[in-house]
């Protein structure tokens, strides 16, 4: 009951005047963030956070709690209209998404996408409310032969985002991991595969390879194919009808509790969860052929998981302290810039604070949906403008998004010589996403093996000792099992339905 009637005050004050601008402010951003490739949360978060110095502790954690979750849902809005996905965790959207709005249901994939969004935020809050101390404290079980464990449990989905061939996913996986590995050691500090070039010594930039792999491919192929006019020649309403409700329902709670859980984990990122839960929905689908070529549950499981991941990691960080993202990571530093230190001593003596910020995100949740939804056109006419037009303003944001990481040319020279190669990947048919999908586990699974060797003393029998990672070892392997047979089910069933001309992508 105490908490109920905390939450009731923090609404209170959640829904002044000040508190419900900042609210939207921070929405709006987030979205547009989101939308932009290449910016993303955390530099927004970055070059905003200096206004904290202006504004009241409360008002300034709510416009940046705001950008974080707009930006999560902004991110589904260009990988679903264009291909081109504002965020990393948007690319398992864009993998149905775009040929959704190929066949012109581009706007009920974006309604879906934002009723997702909002469903799955609400469902990471409730939890924030309800269950942080116990929940925050079994995440704090997960040690590094868990996290090397989970890890692997991961790499699993380059079965199912194989495409068809299993043997050119594990081959782009590998080229994946290997990129991850150019750049300082995490155990040494000392520079590989660096071959004397100065700027190899920081390694790939992620963002750099996404909007290459993505959004110059898709120029690319858009100059191709001579797009004169629309890239896309309709849309259809906004708002889904009830059968695409009734398929997306489902996926949308499955998605949305895998990412919340897993969000309590830190360095399990949104990109992570997202992949996982499309890799869910394809498995327990009664068609797992149509996944790829147009499947609403495609987009409704990795926009859920997403949005939820973002809302369950306030968990750990205002309970723990213990940013599990970028983006939180900065939140925190706002937060120590404010000299509120996260933790149960949070809760006792800034309870107004915390339950107001909680109850905002409510009403920040709530405004993404109304305000989104009716500006999904603004987004939509964007694919009206000749692609003579579109291309070179995609490429300009490119170019911008990839230097502003880290402000290199660098950056920009890697964004397009993936274009290139993401192109040629595209024409002979070899998946990018199992690439993408090493290339972020790939520091994080280095990370933890070492520790974990560290740990059991150069024995990796450590690994299999742990009951947690046991469990997580076993469920690796299952789902290996059970994603190659599925394979093989489903490129069957497409070569049978193929043969006796069907559509499988309707």
């Amino acid at each position: 009951m105490d908490t109920i009637q905390l939450l009731m005050d923090g609404f209170s004050s959640a829904l002044s005047l000040e508190n419900l601008l900042m609210a939207a402010v921070g929405a709006l951003v987030g979205t547009f963030v989101g939308v932009l490739p290449g910016l993303g949360p955390t530099s927004a978060i970055a070059i905003l956070l200096p206004l904290t110095g202006v504004l009241e502790p409360t008002q300034g954690i709510i416009m940046l709690a705001g950008i974080y979750y707009g930006a999560m849902y902004g991110g589904s809005t260009t990988a679903i209209l264009l291909n081109i996905p504002g965020e990393i965790s948007s690319v398992p959207t864009c993998l149905d998404g775009y040929p959704l709005a190929k066949k012109g249901k581009g706007g009920p994939a974006l309604g879906i996408s934002a009723i997702a969004s909002f469903g799955a935020g609400v469902l990471g809050v409730i939890g924030l409310v309800f269950f942080a101390p116990i929940l925050a404290d079994q995440a704090l079980k997960f040690g590094p032969p868990e996290y090397f464990a989970l890890m692997l449990l991961a790499l699993t989905l380059m079965v199912s985002l194989s495409g068809g061939s299993l043997i050119k996913s594990f081959l782009m996986g590998a080229f994946g991991y290997a990129l991850s590995l150019v750049g300082l050691g995490p155990s040494s500090g000392m520079p590989r595969f660096d071959y004397g070039v100065s700027q190899l010594m920081g390694g790939f930039d992620m963002i750099s390879i996404i909007i290459g792999l993505f959004a110059v491919t898709e120029v690319l192929k858009g100059i191709e194919e001579r797009r004169s006019g629309a890239t896309i020649a309709k849309t259809g309403s906004v708002y889904p009808g009830k059968e695409e409700l009734m398929k997306s329902a489902a996926p949308m709670l499955r998605g949305g509790l895998v990412g919340f859980f897993l969000g309590l984990l830190p360095g399990c990122s949104a990109a992570i969860t997202a992949f996982l839960a499309y890799d869910l929905e394809k498995k327990v689908s009664k068609h797992p052929e149509r996944f790829g070529n147009g499947a609403i549950e495609g987009v409704a499981a990795p926009e859920a998981a997403n949005n939820a991941t973002s809302s369950a990691g306030f968990i750990p960080l205002f309970s723990l302290g213990i940013p599990s993202s970028p983006p939180l990571a900065i939140l925190l530093a706002g937060l120590m810039i404010y000299g509120l230190t996260p933790g149960p001593v949070l809760f006792e003596q800034h309870a107004p604070f915390v339950w107001t910020v909680i109850a905002s995100m409510f009403v920040g949740n709530t405004m993404l949906l109304i305000l989104n939804l009716p500006m999904v056109w603004v987004w939509v006419k964007l694919t009206r403008v000749p692609y003579g037009i579109m291309a070179p303003i995609i490429l300009m944001f490119c170019t911008i998004g990839a230097y502003s990481v880290r402000n290199s040319l660098f950056d920009v020279s890697t964004a397009f010589l993936f274009g290139a190669l993401g192109y040629l990947f595209h024409k002979y048919k070899w998946p990018v996403v199992p690439l993408v999908l090493c290339f972020i586990l790939g520091p994080l699974l280095e990370e933890s093996f070492i520790q974990t060797m560290a740990m059991g003393a150069g024995n990796i029998a450590i690994v299999w000792s742990r009951p947690i990672s046991l469990v997580i070892l076993v469920a690796a392997a299952a789902l290996l099992v059970i994603s190659i047979l599925l394979n093989r089910r489903t490129n069957k069933r497409v070569r049978e339905e193929q043969a006796h001309g069907i559509d499988v992508a309707s």
